[in-house]
């Protein structure tokens, strides 16, 4: 899933992402969205 830089818009998962404008606010630069997921690590 991405999102929108600018206005925060997700964008559906299904389109092509060469040349994709936001709908909203016309921009081109999105950001991926990172599952929030805690990963606990072993000191050695």
């Amino acid at each position: 899933m991405f999102r929108c830089i600018r206005c925060g818009e997700p964008l559906p998962s299904d389109s092509n992402l060469f040349g994709v404008r936001c709908d909203n606010c016309g921009a081109k630069i999105f950001s991926k969205e990172h599952p929030n997921v805690k990963k606990t690590l072993k000191a050695r």
